[in-house]
């Protein structure tokens, strides 16, 4: 890799504030905030708005749609073409 190009590459905290949660990880996004972690070190963290605990999809709370109805009701509608 070319030297003084690329971000800094180190250990931020990601906080999902909606579900109380949070992980540390390594990432190239910074932060003025810092949050103390369980290790007693200082690391950035990032506020997100969703994660995989508060996220629909991976909580199985997600709601499946029944489109062939929609289907059925727009060519009753408007009539098949073709």
């Amino acid at each position: 890799m070319r030297k003084g190009i690329h971000p800094d590459y180190g250990p931020v905290v990601f906080r999902d504030r909606a579900a109380n949660y949070a992980f540390l990880t390594r990432s190239t996004m910074t932060s003025d905030k810092t949050i103390e972690w369980e290790d007693g070190n200082t690391y950035p963290v990032v506020d997100v708005e969703i994660s995989n605990v508060s996220h629909p999809f991976y909580t199985g709370t997600a709601r499946v749609l029944d489109t062939a109805g929609r289907v059925e009701r727009f060519e009753r509608r408007y009539g098949k073409q073709g």
